[in-house]
């Protein structure tokens, strides 16, 4: 299945707020941990990371720095800064309110039937 491209856009700035809340990381990792947390059902490209992470750099969000580790070669690292953490919350506290929302039209009048099995074709 593939999640389409406006879910995508939509989720990518929690997802890598998130992913740097619980560590500083890099570009490459960024994009492992996103397939990994997904089942492979997300699968970023770079150049849908990148611009995200200087658009979440210009504004404030995410800082970075060049480090070397030995034997390899320099990756820039990125961390959440606490204009970061609170851009987060928001968003979390929204997706709650979204999926929320979801659920209930989804369980329908007649109970939790819809959350089960949704209809193949006709009105969705």
């Amino acid at each position: 299945m593939k999640v389409a491209k406006d879910l995508v856009a939509a989720s990518a700035t929690p997802m890598v707020l998130g992913i740097l809340a619980e560590e500083d990381s890099y570009g490459y990792a960024i994009l492992k941990r996103i397939n990994e947390l997904s089942g492979g059902e997300l699968d970023w490209t770079e150049g849908l990371l990148y611009p995200l992470l200087h658009r979440l750099e210009r504004l404030g969000h995410v800082e970075s720095d060049w480090r070397s580790v030995a034997g390899e070669r320099r990756r820039k690292y990125y961390r959440v800064t606490d204009s970061g953490l609170a851009e987060l919350a928001e968003q979390r506290r929204q997706w709650a309110a979204v999926v929320n929302t979801l659920k209930e039209v989804w369980r329908g009048p007649d109970g939790p039937g819809l959350l089960v099995a949704m209809p193949t074709g006709g009105r969705a």
